[in-house]
């Protein structure tokens, strides 16, 4: 079962529905539709989505938790400024890319590694999105430069098509259909050299 059929990644087509006014000049205003509503509701359905796509980027599940709980903290505290609330899943997939990527850069500029989980940690054999540590595919994951593994995981993991993915990265389609391109062939490459 992929991650999307499991109902942790959320279809790209989910909406918020809430009460929405229109100002003139502006678009629409969510009326009803509080901060801490949308927060809970879309935290209820899109945390452990949003965990796995970040542990596939920061190669660390305790930081990958850290990173979308600032996202969901930032987009809480700005939720006044959110003017599509339909848009706010879109928004928190940008900000764990993002908090991910600067997560990254800290590690190279401190020269920090990944630490290691201790062999057997509990819950790493229950979670149905952690991939095996030791496999081969995600050792070779790893190797690929940031914006293949991106995109790789945006469309294989987050289930999202490249031109969903642009948006998510900011970059054209044709770019994520360049690095994805380029990322499978380089996996391909190195896992066939393995075996």
């Amino acid at each position: 079962m992929t991650a999307a059929e499991s109902g942790d990644v959320a279809d790209s087509g989910a909406r918020l529905t809430a009460p929405v006014t229109a100002r003139a000049g502006s678009g629409a205003v969510p009326a009803a539709w509080d901060a801490d509503a949308a927060v809970t509701t879309l935290y209820a359905a899109h945390y452990k989505g949003l965990v796995g796509l970040a542990a596939l980027l920061v190669q660390d599940r305790a930081a990958a938790e850290e990173v979308v709980q600032d996202s969901f903290v930032a987009m809480h505290a700005e939720w006044r400024r959110v003017r599509e609330p339909d848009r706010a899943l879109s928004y928190l997939r940008r900000s764990v890319i993002n908090r991910s990527r600067s997560v990254l850069r800290h590690r190279v500029v401190t020269g920090r590694a990944v630490p290691a989980p201790p062999p057997g940690a509990p819950g790493a054999e229950q979670d149905p999105m952690a991939l095996p540590e030791g496999s081969a595919l995600v050792a070779a994951l790893h190797t690929l430069p940031l914006s293949q593994r991106e995109a790789l995981v945006l469309q294989f993991y987050a289930d999202m098509s490249p031109a969903e993915a642009a948006s998510v990265l900011r970059i054209s389609a044709s770019a994520v259909s360049g690095h994805t391109a380029r990322a499978l062939s380089s996996l391909r490459s190195m896992l066939d050299a393995q075996a």
